[in-house]
């Protein structure tokens, strides 16, 4: 193995020639609520990012108990924050409506970042896609 291979970023989509490291792969799809209106950023090295926000529910074998009584808590959600760097990803997110339902397809990503207190931490969804989802037809439609 080179030197350089433990640094390389794994790819969202493998090629054929990845070899063995094709089945190492960082992929993200989500299907949720749109929290608020996407929001337009420039970042202090002129970049212009959109960043929203997506709520997702958790399925019911994902769901912790509420109780020592096994009682299971109703209404879990994960909140998802979802950057756009793309400019097509970005047109998509500013056209969405908040409380629409849209599915991303991406990569995730763990951002660092100077604050007052000191270099935090955050993860977050690199998005590759942004649309809302596609409408099933039924029979004879």
């Amino acid at each position: 193995m080179s030197r350089g291979a433990s640094t390389t970023p794994t790819r969202a989509t493998p090629t054929a020639d990845d070899g063995a490291a094709g089945d190492v792969r960082n992929e993200v799809r989500l299907c949720g609520r749109l929290s608020a209106p996407a929001e337009e950023r420039t970042l202090p090295s002129g970049d212009v990012i959109v960043t929203l926000r997506i709520i997702v529910p958790r399925s019911r074998t994902a769901r912790r108990t509420g109780s020592s009584e096994g009682e299971a808590r109703s209404g879990q959600v994960d909140t998802i924050d979802v950057v756009c760097w793309s400019a097509s990803t970005r047109r998509a997110a500013l056209r969405l409506d908040a409380g629409v339902t849209i599915e991303i397809e991406g990569s995730l990503r763990r951002r660092f970042f100077a604050t007052p207190s000191g270099r935090q931490s955050r993860y977050e969804v690199e998005a590759q896609t942004v649309r809302r989802p596609s409408r099933k037809r039924g029979a004879g439609t």
